[in-house]
């Protein structure tokens, strides 16, 4: 069986955006184990390696475009969802849709996006049954 072992994130500044993302994967439970002006990565026990590279285009990323929609996080309250997401807005994230529910997916999801100044959009959620309503 494969797993994910790494995401690769491209960025126009390697530096400001590892100052920007660090709150948030660190309140993730991620640890910067480096950090470079052209290179910089997070792990966490378990989880896929987080890294950036500088974009060989200029951006931002647009959302909608081929390519990364979002990435999104589960965590364990909805209270996370809410100190993570006001931990982005700290950090200089732009808010996309504020925590809430989304019943839609299932009866118990509840949400937030954020997006970063590279065009980056991270999703962490909370959904205690699954995504199938189990």
């Amino acid at each position: 069986m494969a797993t994910i072992d790494h995401l690769g994130i491209s960025v126009d500044d390697v530096p400001r955006a590892s100052a920007q993302l660090d709150p948030v994967f660190s309140a993730l439970g991620y640890t910067r184990a480096y950090n470079a002006p052209d290179h910089a990565y997070w792990r966490q026990p378990g989880q896929p390696e987080l890294l950036l590279y500088p974009a060989r285009e200029p951006g931002p990323h647009v959302h909608g475009r081929i390519g990364w929609q979002h990435l999104a996080f589960a965590v364990d309250s909805r209270d996370e969802v809410d100190q993570l997401h006001q931990v982005a807005l700290d950090a200089g994230w732009t808010a996309v849709r504020e925590p809430k529910e989304y019943p839609r997916f299932t009866e118990r999801y509840y949400a937030s996006f954020v997006e970063d100044d590279n065009g980056i959009r991270i999703e962490v959620m909370h959904n205690p049954a699954g995504w199938d309503g189990s």
